[in-house]
């Protein structure tokens, strides 16, 4: 995203020990924490949604395409088991 190195930082630390003053920083910088602690667990729970929707729809895909192959499946034996019915054993005979 974007890279901030120490001399970014130390700016930074600085110019807000300027504005806020250096009894109100302690309070400033845990606030801070707490916000950037609950954006953080608000993303990784968005992630933790977005992958078990992903998998639900997976394994729906994977149920489909099981159901269609037993379909086929069972669509061919039958076939199998009429033509074996019909077809004339050795002896000449129908089944």
């Amino acid at each position: 995203m974007f890279d901030l190195g120490f001399w970014e930082i130390a700016v930074v630390c600085v110019i807000a020990l300027l504005v806020v003053g250096p009894s109100r920083l302690p309070a400033l910088a845990r606030n801070i924490g707490l916000w950037v602690g609950r954006a953080r667990r608000m993303v990784d729970e968005v992630k933790r949604d977005i992958d078990r929707e992903v998998r639900e729809s997976e394994l729906q895909e994977v149920k489909k395409e099981a159901e269609d192959a037993a379909r086929n499946i069972g669509d061919f034996v039958n076939k199998d088991v009429v033509a074996d019915a019909g077809a004339p054993s050795a002896d000449g005979e129908k089944k």
